[in-house]
């Protein structure tokens, strides 16, 4: 039975005009938020990166295809995965949807793994999806821009999280950076078994349910396996 408390229209409404001003400084303050991102030096890179695609081989200029701009998805797949990370298969599975409002507002969208080519053109196949995804294996491209770490990086404890190394976060009096999955502590576990691999926004949606993020334990699944059990 539910203990969710019960009011009137009247008490109802009263309550959510509080909330509509509470959502407007959110958007004000994500308005602001975007405009300093947008403030950010720009660096140039000198650096070549080198990917596979359906087309080939390609440079990091070839990504844009023409445009100005390029936005790369970090996707979770590492080469000795059996599928790609669940999380960021449900964000992607809203890719082909605005990929070609992008490619209209010129704004090139990729998704970028390290898992062989051949692995992610079957995986995307399965998923039914289309946006352009690249493989960066053997080359330095996810190490550089530091979203993966060497097995020894871990050991050593010398990888970069939020911008920063590890130790010298520490020595400002913050503590081991580590990332952990809200209200489901065995996240990181059955996210690794869905890859077939170790332990080395989805969300927003279930926010404005009326339970909100009500799931006991790690739910999210690969769209096409929400009916095997």
């Amino acid at each position: 039975m539910s203990t969710h408390s019960l009011g009137t229209r009247k008490q109802w409404l009263k309550a959510r005009l509080e909330l509509l001003e509470a959502e407007k400084e959110l958007t004000r303050r994500g308005d602001e938020l975007a405009r300093r991102r947008q403030e950010l030096p720009w660096v140039r890179v000198d650096k070549e990166y080198r990917f596979e695609t359906d087309e080939g081989s390609a440079w990091l200029a070839d990504l844009f295809r023409g445009r100005s701009q390029l936005l790369v998805y970090h996707f979770m797949f590492g080469p000795d995965y059996t599928a790609g990370c669940p999380s960021c298969s449900a964000i992607a599975d809203g890719f082909d949807g605005f990929a070609i409002h992008l490619a209209n507002h010129d704004v090139m969208l990729w998704a970028v793994s390290r898992a062989p080519l051949a692995k992610l053109q079957s995986y995307k196949q399965r998923m039914g999806w289309t946006f352009p995804w690249a493989s960066s294996l053997g080359g330095d491209f996810n190490f550089d821009f530091d979203v993966s770490v060497t097995e020894e990086q871990q050991r050593e404890g010398a990888a970069d999280y939020n911008y920063q190394r590890a130790a010298d976060s520490q020595s400002r009096g913050g503590t081991q950076p580590e990332i952990r999955p809200r209200a489901t502590p065995d996240g990181a576990t059955k996210g690794a078994a869905m890859t077939g691999t170790d332990v080395r926004t989805m969300y927003q949606w279930l926010d404005r349910a009326p339970k909100g993020r009500n799931e006991t334990g790690y739910w999210l699944r690969h769209h096409d396996a929400y009916n095997k059990g």
